[in-house]
């Protein structure tokens, strides 16, 4: 089918930057999908998730109006790798349910030639197979630590352990289809997305009329990179 939108995922590890390189492709054209952002509306609606989570995690994982406590869910969850687990059996299938369905949304519209899925944790929950092409967004642990440090007033003992409870970002790097530094400023950052932009159009293009099935990746893959 022509006009077949490439299908990719945008991911990396905490601090790395993954969220602006996806504001970047948004504002060049291509369709986002958060996916933090359908997890927390799947929680938010879903009472099934909502009692699970209460029945795990007791009655302070929500305030009084009923929202996710974030902060506190948080604590829980990485200062224990079985609660992580357990956290991510009872989120994550929703969750990529609703990040297909947008997906497929996104495809029947016929707007646009690439779709991207921000998510962190893609190769932590083996969704990889999922796409054409996975992102790999990358940063020195000084920069993600200041990063976080400014953005969720952590310490750097706690930003440390939640970045130890992911795969580390040079396997990651190893596994990715492209990479993209994030090691200067955000203008370096933008000028980094714009030339995966093109590389992302170059390869959409490359398949147009091509039916293709995609074959399972097999860790590491070849790595081509953004700089």
């Amino acid at each position: 089918m022509r006009n077949k939108p490439l299908v990719i995922a945008v991911t990396g590890g905490m601090g790395c930057g993954q969220t602006t390189v996806c504001n970047f492709l948004q504002q060049m054209g291509v369709r986002v999908i958060n996916a933090d952002l359908e997890a927390k509306r799947e929680i938010e609606n879903n009472e099934e998730i909502k009692k699970q989570l209460r029945q795990e995690f007791g009655s302070r994982a929500f305030y009084r109006n009923g929202r996710l406590n974030r902060k506190y869910l948080a604590q829980v969850v990485f200062s224990d790798a079985t609660k992580t687990e357990t956290l991510n059996r009872i989120v994550h299938p929703q969750m990529v349910t609703r990040v297909i369905e947008q997906i497929e949304r996104a495809r029947e519209s016929r707007k646009y030639k690439i779709i991207a899925v921000d998510a962190a944790l893609i190769y932590e929950i083996n969704l990889e197979n999922m796409f054409d092409a996975v992102v790999v967004v990358t940063a020195r642990m000084k920069q993600r630590i200041e990063r976080l440090q400014a953005r969720d007033n952590m310490s750097e003992k706690e930003i440390i352990d939640r970045i130890n409870r992911q795969i580390p970002i040079e396997d990651k790097k190893k596994w990715a289809d492209f990479v993209v530094n994030n090691y200067g400023d955000l203008e370096a950052l933008q000028q980094n997305t714009r030339k995966l932009y093109q590389q992302l159009l170059n390869l959409w293009k490359t398949r147009q009329g091509v039916s293709t099935s995609r074959r399972p990746r097999k860790r590491p893959l070849a790595r081509k990179t953004n700089s």
